[in-house]
């Protein structure tokens, strides 16, 4: 989970950005989602990435500058882990770059999380064919197509892992 570049999953440009980025924090970037299964849409999903850390604010204030986007666009939440039913603290951040056709969900959790995090995406990760299937022809309808709305998406692709193949839905709270 530590490294997608040997499914030549990424563009050059996001690879030499995710390069960059895990350089200039000085740690490991951990890749989870659909960039890690077939459901991934090269220049249209989203790459989710986890970031852990012992000083969150530290990381925070590099990552704004690195990314140049204000610190008060991090988002704090609240992870409901289905695992422990603990609550994980954490911030999220979305980064866009439509120019290059990129575009990625960083999480930032403190370093003590990081197991029970990591447990909790690889759960997603290995799909059965069919669930992977139909989040793909979801993405298709939504991002090619534009035939479902953001929220029907959504609902459909939360409902796709937690119902049909048993995995809960992680509650995210935004605060």
């Amino acid at each position: 989970m530590e490294t997608i570049h040997k499914n030549n999953r990424l563009s050059e440009h996001a690879s030499d950005f995710f390069n960059r980025l895990r350089n200039y924090l000085d740690t490991t970037l951990y890749f989870y989602g659909s960039i890690l299964r077939t459901d991934y849409l090269p220049g249209q999903s989203d790459i989710d990435v986890d970031i852990f850390t012992d000083n969150e604010a530290r990381t925070i204030s590099q990552m704004s500058a690195f990314l140049h986007i204000p610190k008060q666009k991090f988002k704090k939440i609240i992870l409901r882990s289905y695992i422990t039913n603990r609550l994980i603290y954490g911030h999220k951040v979305m980064y866009d770059d439509p120019e290059n056709s990129l575009k990625a969900e960083f999480s930032i959790y403190n370093e003590k999380n990081k197991r029970e995090i990591i447990a909790l995406h690889l759960s997603k990760s290995k799909l059965p064919l069919y669930a992977s299937f139909l989040l793909r022809i979801l993405k298709i309808l939504f991002y090619r197509l534009q035939l479902i709305s953001l929220e029907n998406y959504r609902f459909l692709k939360h409902n796709t892992l937690s119902l049909l193949i048993g995995i809960p839905e992680t509650d995210f709270i935004k605060l």
